[in-house]
């Protein structure tokens, strides 16, 4: 991976965003971050020798004014990560239309956005660059409290691959990872609680939880050359969990 390469990571102000960042940066990719909370954002990227912006995925004028900024400032974006993602768990049955809504808004139509105009400066440029979007294994299973998520992956799955599609004759890949279950904020009620873990434990063959950098190697492995002949995938990094239909 060349140091020219400008990685933007969504949501990568913490977690398994940062975790991207990192691996990024360690690849030579020169790195901007972009979240909703704009301090973290900057901090993190500074960490890193790189700028952070604030930006919520859910306006779709602000995704494209991000753009804008970081093309005035930094340079053509040519790895996009689209990390960022929220989860509004509720009952079924309970679940207002807003929270559905606003679950789409980011992890999908937030996604589509930021891909198609990060495209469309790659094919102006004549960059052959990445893009790799966080979908999950619930692209792939369901959790009935996260019916707006579990949407919302299944449509970052079919998303990726129409991209992939779409842009292979421009020499722009698209794929996506499907992390399990990752030792972050989210999951810190689990860890705190013997029973859920056990539970988390039961459809985990590996017998652990996995980190964030174990996601983010799998984020810069697909945005490097050693993934030149891979696009519309999606790689779920998941301890094994897809693999079982049954639980000890």
């Amino acid at each position: 991976m060349s140091s020219k390469n400008i990685a933007l990571i969504t949501g990568g102000a913490q977690g398994i965003g940062f975790a991207c960042a990192e691996a990024l940066a360690a690849d030579g990719a020169q790195i901007v971050i972009a979240d909703v909370n704009g301090e973290g954002a900057i901090a993190a990227a500074a960490k890193l020798g790189g700028k952070g912006y604030a930006c919520d995925m859910a306006n779709s004028k602000a995704v494209l004014a991000l753009f804008d900024k970081i093309e005035a400032e930094v340079g053509t974006v040519s790895i996009l990560v689209n990390n960022a993602g929220i989860a509004a768990p509720g009952d079924f049955l309970e679940l207002p239309l807003e929270q559905f809504t606003d679950v789409i808004g980011v992890n999908l139509i937030g996604t589509f956005v930021a891909t198609q105009r990060a495209a469309k400066a790659m094919v102006a440029k004549g960059i052959k660059g990445a893009v790799v979007n966080m979908s999950s294994i619930n692209a792939q299973v369901a959790i009935p409290a996260i019916a707006a998520y579990c949407a919302s992956k299944g449509g970052v799955m079919q998303l990726t691959k129409s991209a992939a599609l779409a842009l292979a004759p421009h020499g722009i890949r698209v794929n996506a990872v499907g992390p399990g279950s990752i030792d972050t904020a989210m999951m810190a009620g689990v860890n705190a609680d013997p029973n859920a873990m056990k539970m988390v434990m039961s459809r985990t063959p590996m017998g652990r939880v996995g980190n964030p950098r174990e996601i983010g190697d799998v984020v810069a492995f697909l945005a490097s050359d050693k993934a030149s002949y891979i696009t519309g995938e999606t790689i779920y990094a998941d301890g094994g969990r897809l693999g079982m239909n049954y639980t000890c």
